[in-house]
C-alpha cells in the first residue's frame, strides 16, 4: 500500500430509533440554535419532523426552516439558507433529507460564516475552512455525504454543477436509521444502486495502483449492494438489507476505499454532473448511463483489472461481457442506460461536448478530458 494520511471526525449514529436523540447529539456540541434543511413536506406527513422538533425542544435548542431542496440542488436555495443563518445567528445546520439536502446544508454552513460569495468555494477562489456545525438524518442511502466533506450544488443561471470540500464541511453526527428509508421507490433504489456503484468503480477502473486489499473491499460493497437491491426491491421493508445498503452507501464514499490507493480518478462523476445539470436527471440515472459507456472507452488502459472486475463481479469471461453484463443488471434494476433513456437528445451530443470541455479547462484537467474522449464516451452512450 502507498503512504496515506486518512482523516474523518464524523460520529456516526446507526440503527433504529435514532433520530429521536438528535437533539442530544446537537446539544452534546454546544449548540442551542440551528437551521433544519428538509427537501419535500414528506417528513411532516410522515411525522419524521415532528419527531426531530420534539428532540430539539426536549434539548433547549430552537430551530428555523429551509424547505423545498430539490434533487441536483440549487445555488439559489443555498443562498436562502445563508441568509436566514446569518441574520438569525444561528450556530449549526440539520440536514433532515438524502444527499441533496446535506449538500445545500454544507454549503450553507460554510457560506454562513463567509464575507464572499459562497460559490467561491466551488470555483476553488477560496477553502472552506471555517462553516457552521453540521448535523444530518439522511432518509435516503446513496451519496456517501454523510461521512464525507463534499458537496455538489449547480448554479441557476449557468447550469454550471460543481463541487466544494474542506476541513470544515464533515458533518459532526451523521444519523442512519435504515427504517426511514424503507419508504424510497424504486426508481430512486436503483439510482441510488448506481451512485454507489460509481463512487466505487471511478476508483476501482481507473486508479494506477490498487492494493489487494481495497480491490477486494470495493468488491464486496458491490456485491453487497447488487444483493440487496434486488431484495430490496421485492421487499422494500427488509430491515436487515437495507441497513447492509445503507452502510455500504457510506463505506464507498468516507475515504476508507482510497486508502493506499494511488492515480485514481473521478471520470464518470465529471462526464454526469453536466447531464444532471442540462437536463435535470437523477444523479444516479446519469450515472448509469454513463459508466458502462465510460468502461468501453477506460477497458484499454488497464485490462487486467477489468478482466478482474468482469470475473469476480459477474463470472464473465471477457471484458465486454463484464460490460455487458453490468448494463443489463442496470437495465434489470430499473436504471436507464442509454440517452435516449434518459431523455437526453443524441443530437446535443456536441453542445455536451463544448460544455464539457469548458469544465475540464477549469478544472485544468483538459489534456486528459480531451474533446475527443469525452465524444466517446457520450456516442458509447447512445
Amino acid at each position: 500500500m502507498k503512504a496515506f494520511t486518512y482523516y474523518n471526525p464524523t460520529r456516526i449514529e446507526f440503527g433504529k430509533g435514532k433520530e429521536e436523540n438528535i437533539g442530544k447529539y446537537i446539544s452534546e456540541n454546544g449548540v442551542s440554535k440551528l437551521l433544519i434543511v428538509y427537501g419535500s413536506e414528506r417528513i411532516k406527513k410522515s411525522g419524521l419532523f415532528d419527531k426531530v422538533a420534539k428532540s430539539l425542544n426536549e434539548n433547549h435548542i430552537s430551530f428555523e426552516e429551509l424547505g423545498g431542496v430539490q434533487s441536483n440542488p440549487l445555488l439559489s436555495k443555498v443562498y436562502e439558507g445563508i441568509k436566514i443563518a446569518k441574520s438569525k445567528g444561528l450556530e449549526a445546520v440539520l440536514a433532515v433529507g438524502g444527499g441533496s439536502v446535506l449538500d445545500s446544508s454544507k454549503a450553507i454552513a460554510a457560506g454562513a460564516t463567509y464575507e464572499g460569495d459562497v460559490w467561491d468555494f466551488f470555483t476553488y477562489k477560496a477553502v472552506p475552512n471555517k462553516a457552521l456545525k453540521i448535523f444530518d438524518i439522511m432518509t435516503l442511502a446513496a451519496t456517501g455525504s454523510e461521512m464525507n466533506n463534499f458537496a455538489v450544488v449547480t448554479k441557476d443561471e449557468t447550469k454550471e454543477k460543481f463541487s466544494l470540500a474542506g476541513a470544515a464541511t464533515y458533518p459532526t453526527v451523521s444519523v442512519i436509521n435504515p427504517e426511514l428509508q424503507a419508504t424510497v421507490g424504486n426508481d430512486y433504489l436503483a439510482y441510488s444502486a448506481s451512485d454507489i456503484f460509481a463512487h466505487s468503480l471511478d476508483m476501482y477502473l481507473s486508479a494506477t495502483y490498487l492494493p489487494e486489499y481495497m480491490a477486494g473491499y470495493v468488491e464486496n460493497i458491490l456485491k453487497t449492494v447488487m444483493r440487496t437491491t434486488e431484495i430490496l426491491l421485492k421487499d422494500a421493508a427488509n430491515y436487515e438489507a437495507r441497513a447492509e445498503f445503507a452502510w455500504a452507501a457510506t463505506q464507498a464514499l468516507n475515504f476508507t476505499t482510497f486508502c493506499g490507493v494511488e492515480g485514481n480518478r473521478y471520470d464518470t462523476h465529471f462526464l454526469e454532473h453536466t447531464l444532471s445539470a442540462e437536463y435535470n436527471i437523477a444523479h444516479g440515472a446519469g450515472l448509469s448511463i454513463i459508466m458502462p459507456a465510460w468502461m468501453k472507452w477506460q477497458k484499454q488502459f488497464l485490462p487486467e483489472r477489468f478482466g478482474r472486475f468482469a470475473k469476480n463481479m459477474f463470472n464473465a469471461e471477457t471484458i465486454d461481457a463484464g460490460i455487458e453484463a453490468l448494463q443489463q443488471w442496470y437495465a434489470k434494476i430499473g436504471a436507464p442506460v442509454t440517452l435516449k433513456e434518459g431523455n437526453i437528445p443524441e443530437e446535443d451530443i456536441p453542445v455536451l461536448v463544448e460544455k464539457l470541455s469548458v469544465v475540464a479547462g477549469m478544472w485544468g484537467a483538459q489534456s486528459l478530458y480531451t474533446k475527443e474522449m469525452i465524444t466517446t464516451v457520450l456516442e458509447n452512450a447512445k
